[in-house]
């Protein structure tokens, strides 16, 4: 048996490849409870973590990345240290993207966000993905077989992001080299995996470029709704500002999709029964799209800074102390979700899951994952017959072998090889 007590998670790599049972060993400490290498309080308990994430008075989102890594000029002591927190998180890694905001920052950030994916531009990016999906296969379908995540999952995601926000579709193939190509990693870290500053300049560097000439010369386009959007109280933003937006929703909402879909298609090609259920009943796929978001949280967790003094189930928490939510643990609470490590259609609550987030940071691109989801798995049933994992790639049923992103905020596969019979 592992010696869970021995392991110091935040720089155990092997770990990553299946952290459910470190999690389990974290849960039978308590739904919260401090590590012992980094004194991390480590929240595995949903009603825990939704009380966590909900509060954003008490705790901070300024070391939502670094964690126990962040280096600060002065001690963080004192009953309350949001002075030292304001004093110094821009020195942080990741303190210019949104998530590592708080309000009233954050509020006002968020809010010109949400004035990007309104309810009109996900309807028609939707009808975007519709035909993306059916070029993607177009190229996969013949071949009778494809390495998923390199073939569609990441190209798809890619794309949808790229066309909500309006980058001209002549650029798209220099975003998908850049981003995409070999030796590019959207992962944020630089080598030996310590978090980088600004990992993304080729996207800081489009996206300042779009929406200067879209200000300077305005068209009847998305890139110039983005460019001109303005703050709730009517003032335009920075250039600086909206591209930062525009370069992390970029980044997140591609990435975090393509593992979930991923995820996805490793189930129906390890569940004939359950391929087949969704191929009989289509209605039934929004429900799993949420199963799988739960069941394998592509983000599995984050960090926040305890502001002042507080408690959280039962665990006394000074100001200052590094708490992290596994949102991929509480998913899987046993006291919230019933036998949580099995995939359940019929699960009543499964929407209930906080793999989108919860509370003011709860992903703002959750219906557009949800929407690529749906529309994908349609078209791929549509599509392919018989769908399977390679044998040959991953091993046969019950002894699979699959190599997952060794990051552990991250949860996805690095390669997903399939095989299955076209339809018509």
């Amino acid at each position: 048996m592992t010696d869970f007590d021995a392991i110091d998670f935040f720089r155990a790599r092997p770990l990553y490849q299946d952290p459910y049972p470190y999690y389990e060993y974290l849960r039978a400490h308590g739904p919260v409870w401090r590590e012992p290498h980094h004194g991390v309080v480590m929240v595995t308990g949903y009603d825990e973590a939704v009380a966590v994430l909900n509060d954003t008075e008490t705790f901070s989102n300024c070391n939502t990345v670094v964690g126990p890594f962040a280096r600060w000029p002065e001690p963080l002591e004192g009953d309350d240290v949001s002075e030292i927190i304001e004093r110094h998180r821009d020195s942080l890694p990741f303190s210019d993207q949104l998530p590592s905001f708080d309000p009233p920052k954050h509020t006002a950030h968020r809010a010109l966000l949400m004035r990007l994916i309104t309810p009109k531009r996900l309807r028609e990016n939707e009808e975007f993905m519709w035909r993306l999906a059916d070029r993607r296969l177009d190229e996969i379908v013949p071949k009778c077989g494809c390495e998923f995540v390199r073939e569609y999952a990441n190209p798809f995601t890619l794309l949808v992001i790229a066309d909500l926000l309006g980058v001209p579709e002549e650029d798209h193939d220099t975003f998908r080299e850049e981003l995409q190509g070999d030796g590019h990693d959207l992962h944020g870290t630089e080598r030996g995996g310590v978090v980088a500053h600004k990992p993304l300049e080729f996207l800081y560097d489009r996206f300042t470029a779009y929406i200067e000439d879209r200000r300077r010369n305005p068209r009847r386009d998305v890139m110039t709704e983005l460019a001109t959007a303005t703050f709730p109280d009517g003032s335009l933003p920075e250039v600086h500002d909206v591209m930062l937006i525009a370069a992390n929703l970029f980044a997140a909402g591609q990435e975090t999709t393509a593992r979930m879909m991923s995820t996805a298609l490793r189930y129906l090609g390890e569940r004939p029964e359950l391929q087949q259920a969704l191929r009989d009943d289509r209605s039934l796929i929004p429900a799993f799209v949420e199963e799988v978001v739960r069941i394998e949280s592509p983000i599995q967790g984050n960090f926040r800074l305890a502001r002042r003094h507080t408690t959280v189930g039962g665990v006394e928490i000074p100001a200052g102390t590094t708490v992290m939510v596994l949102e991929g643990a509480a998913n899987r609470d046993p006291r919230r979700f019933e036998d949580p490590a099995e995939l359940r259609l019929d699960r009543v609550n499964g929407r209930h899951h906080i793999g989108f987030g919860f509370g003011v940071h709860a992903c703002a691109g959750a219906p557009l994952a949800r929407a690529e989801g749906r529309v994908s798995l349609e078209r791929i049933l549509d599509r392919m017959a018989d769908i399977r994992v390679s044998e040959a790639e991953h091993g046969p049923p019950g002894a699979r072998r699959y190599r997952y992103t060794p990051i552990y905020m991250l949860r996805g596969l690095e390669e997903l090889h399939l095989e299955f019979t076209p339809v018509g």
